[in-house]
């Protein structure tokens, strides 16, 4: 086999690397792709201006991208700035793929909006772009990835993109020249391909100027000035631009394809970080080596009468599609094997890099090509006559960072860019549509630049990345870890004291228990598209805060003071719910000038102007950044800190959670005198606490505030004083089990920037009649007034060893009508249980709808919520001899 694979360097090259022209321009790419001559600089014959509503900095094809759905959209005054050459940065040396497929939800949208443009956009500018869309098919070899195809079949149904699991006799059809002995199935995109990244740029920039946009380069930015009111000064060695926002998108690949015997050039995308340093913000990014070759001509593919689709072989970690007759092949190293470019991190970019390769290293990609091979036989008797090694620059979870960044006024990012070639028409359709409309068009918060802070280092970044591109074609499960650069240094005061008794999950740069271990369990992460090691022990930590009580450390929490003489009016302003009284806690949601649910938080009036906010952890930034920024823009007189990093919190919760509280306090606990929603100072066994009468699980339960570095003693306290009652930890699985019960709604699951509050059912924290004009109110009423097209609705399931986790698709008479939105297994009735969204004619309790998991339609039924009443409501109802559920 070995041998078969060096008879893939050319005859003169065997026994070392083919080497490439370093600066080389490609004339054309891919098959039938019209030739190109580079324009002379935009700059040179473009009258300079001093002044502009929007800079975009970086000529990859998402910056201009970017500047061609701004200017479509009619923004006066754009202006992009590109240090070198239209798509020198990673752009142009990209491979080109473009896929509707993604394993998660919202970046769908983003791929299919990409492919839905390319396929009018050279008619729309008169630039040929060099699109084929000959299909796409993943190989699944293995039954677990046959389960995996199935698994993202469901999470596709609700999605306009085509997408079919097909079986070894279509796989051959497609593709004639695959060896078929351990292929099992496929998942299949009919309208998936590849685009010359070349030429997209080229169009795009076109459409750009098309509409008023100006294209200047070569412009280096040598300075960025933030001003008082908001707006920027951009220094260049041309002059001083003023401009209302900055758009950092310095930073997209593009490798063009290389035709036979045309030289190739290749540039960098990793000047955004450089960017961001003059204005004192690390943007987490590290340039990776990728490495693809092209064939020469192949008799077999030659003989073939349609383009051979783009194929994915996820075992062997490759994708492999035509280049005009021959095949173009890419794969991704493992962790172990593949390469970072770690000094640039050091010492920055070499000046005067652009489009430029590094040196090619065929040894480190020599497995993949030997799998390969065995897929793709043809491949053992071709010729290299390219090998492409670029850089592309990789974020540490390998999604990019899109939208404005918090503590820093209207500076936007797009950066990041694995795969800039399918982001780029969506991603800038989606940035241009949240700068003029004031929010985003959609939910994409796995994008926000904000997941990431203080705790993301160089380091962190560098082993993430290493693992991130190893991890490309890996099976992914259900509740994924990934362990590489764990723990950061965002640890809370209780990781010591746990790590060796659970199962921890990654939030936000902390960890946190999911699941706690009992001598006979199979510990460890065992993940699996069915119920797997974590199933009983998650129902024996529910039983525990259902019959006595349990612990949960809670210290990932987003936790913000906001106080001032104006902190009443901005809560008011910002919040769809009332403002609680001095001593009193609610949940309140802030929403979008569309009346979609950004954001939920708890609010603890803790004294007189003094506010308590706290939301989840992946939340913290993205809802600080909107706080801050709606305080600035109504010139309140308000003070916002963010104390997440300096406080711990710990929940405890249970029938017993009174009791052992009690012993450690001379506050009186008692319902009559501590009510629920109230808050208040207490201390602990001398330990100073906020305490707040509210858990997540629905059971009896306060969450206890204090300082970070008192949390092991809290714990400690805690667990002596509550072995009477039989104390005892439990995780956020449990929690999550617990809330679904209690018919609880998640952000970021049932509502979003996808979702309003009256669908979501969320009419009792929304108070329309409020005297404050709050953000959203206004669309508000109109929705109320037009009516509901659609409810969120809570199904049971009877369902065999697997559950529901959120994103599968809701069927009626056999057509697709919904998608869950969560989902779990009930332990009190033993039956699956989810939420959905639904058409309001079919959303009445009774109703019988289907859900598919794992390629099978269940039963499921809308039932009356919740499952379990809450401690409250059980509590009330005992009071008034009312019968309880």
């Amino acid at each position: 086999m070995l041998r078969g694979a060096r008879r893939l360097l050319p005859p003169q090259l065997r026994g070392r690397e083919p080497a490439l022209p370093r600066r080389a321009r490609p004339l054309s790419s891919g098959s039938g792709t019209a030739e190109w001559e580079e324009k002379p600089s935009s700059f040179l014959g473009t009258k300079w201006k001093d002044t502009a509503e929007t800079v975009i900095i970086g000529g990859g094809c998402i910056g201009v991208s970017l500047a061609y759905h701004l200017a479509k959209a009619g923004m006066k005054d754009v202006i992009l700035l590109e240090k070198s050459e239209l798509t020198a940065g990673s752009t142009w040396h990209a491979a080109g793929l473009t896929t509707y497929f993604h394993p998660g939800i919202n970046l769908k949208k983003i791929h299919y909006y990409s492919i839905k443009l390319y396929e009018k956009l050279e008619e729309e500018t008169g630039q040929a772009v060099g699109f084929h869309q000959p299909g796409s098919i993943r190989i699944a070899s293995t039954p677990t990835r046959v389960d995996e195809f199935k698994y993202q079949m469901t999470r596709a149904g609700w999605h306009p993109t085509e997408q079919y699991l097909i079986g070894p006799e279509r796989i051959q059809e497609l593709f004639p020249i695959l060896n078929m002995e351990k292929v099992l199935a496929g998942l299949y995109n009919p309208g998936d391909g590849h685009i010359d990244p070349y030429s997209l740029t080229m169009a795009l920039a076109a459409g750009a100027r098309k509409y008023g946009a100006l294209l200047n380069y070569p412009v280096q930015v040598t300075n960025l000035s933030p001003r008082s009111d908001g707006t920027w000064e951009v220094e260049t060695p041309h002059g001083i631009i003023r401009t209302n926002r900055i758009v950092n998108t310095a930073d997209v690949k593009l490798h063009s394809h290389i035709p036979e015997g045309e030289d190739f050039y290749c540039l960098t995308g990793f000047w955004a970080r450089e960017i961001g340093t003059m204005i004192g913000l690390h943007h987490p990014l590290i340039p990776v080596h990728h490495q693809y070759v092209v064939t020469s001509t192949i008799p077999e593919v030659k003989a073939l009468k349609m383009e051979l689709p783009v194929l994915r072989d996820l075992e062997g970690s490759y994708y492999l599609r035509q280049e005009r007759d021959g095949l173009l092949f890419g794969p991704y190293e493992s962790q172990e094997k593949m390469k970072l470019q770690e000094s640039w991190v050091i010492n920055g970019v070499p000046p005067g890099f652009g489009k430029e390769l590094f040196e090619s290293d065929l040894d480190r990609i020599m497995d993949h090509i030997e799998a390969a091979m065995a897929m793709v036989p043809v491949l053992k008797q071709a010729d290299i006559i390219n090998t492409v090694s670029g850089p592309i620059t990789y974020s540490p979870d390998i999604l990019p960072m899109v939208g404005p960044h918090q503590g820093v006024r209207n500076y936007w990012v797009a950066i990041g860019f694995g795969y800039g070639i399918i982001h780029a028409g969506g991603v800038g359709k989606y940035l241009s549509d949240w700068i003029l409309g004031g929010e985003p068009p959609f939910d994409l918060i796995e994008l926000d630049p904000n997941r990431y802070g203080k705790w993301s280092t160089t380091q962190y970044t560098a082993t993430k990345a290493r693992e991130s591109y190893g991890f490309n074609n890996i099976v992914g499960y259900p509740k994924e870890e990934r362990f590489a650069g764990r723990p950061t240094e965002r640890v809370s005061g209780l990781y010591e004291v746990l790590k060796s008794k659970c199962s921890m999950g990654f939030h936000a740069g902390w960890e946190q228990p999911h699941w706690f271990y009992k001598p006979g369990d199979e510990i460890g992460y065992k993940p699996s598209f069915r119920r797997t090691n974590w199933f009983e022990p998650v129902g024996r930590e529910y039983k525990q805060v259902m019959e006595k009580v349990g612990v949960i450390d809670l210290t990932p929490f987003g936790k913000f003071i906001v106080k001032g003489n104006d902190s009443v009016k901005l809560l008011d302003h910002l919040f769809a719910n009332v403002i609680p009284k001095v001593g009193a806690t609610n949940i309140s949601h802030m929403l979008t000038p569309r009346g979609q649910v950004y954001a939920e938080l708890t609010v603890s009036h803790l004294s007189p102007g003094e506010f308590l906010l706290v939301t989840g952890s992946g939340s913290e930034l993205h809802d600080l950044r909107w706080i801050e920024e709606e305080a600035l823009k109504g010139g309140y007189n308000v003070e916002i800190k963010n104390i997440t990093d300096e406080m711990g919190v710990l929940g405890i919760a249970g029938p017993f959670a009174r009791k052992v509280l009690q012993k450690l306090t001379i506050e009186d606990l008692s319902d009559s005198a501590f009510k629920f929603l109230q808050s208040r100072h207490i201390k602990l066994s001398d330990i100073a606490a906020t305490a707040i009468r509210i858990s997540y699980s629905g059971e009896l339960g306060w969450e206890l505030y204090h300082r970070k570095e008192d949390s092991a003693a809290l714990y400690n306290v805690i667990m002596e004083a509550g072995q009477e009652e039989g104390i005892d930890d439990f995780g956020t699985y449990a929690l999550n089990a617990l809330r679904l019960e209690k018919a609880f709604r998640a952000w970021g699951a049932e509502m979003n920037c996808d979702t309003n509050p009256l669908e979501a059912g969320l009419d009792y924290f929304i108070k329309l009649n409020k005297p404050a004009d709050f953000i959203g109110k206004q669309a508000l009423k109109q929705i109320k007034e037009k009516g509901l097209k659609r409810r969120l609705v809570y199904l049971t399931l009877e369902t065999a060893n697997v559950d529901p986790e959120g994103n599968e698709s809701v069927w009626h008479n056999g057509k697709v009508v919904g998608n869950t939105t969560s989902g779990n297994y009930s332990y009190s009735t033993q039956k699956s249980l989810a939420f959905a969204y639904v058409p309001t004619e079919l959303s009445k309790v009774g109703q019988k709808l289907e859900v598919e998991l794992l390629g099978k339609n269940y039963s499921a039924t809308i039932v009356e919520e919740p499952l379990v009443l809450t401690e409250q409501t059980r509590t009330r109802l005992q009071k008034k001899g009312g019968q309880l559920q």
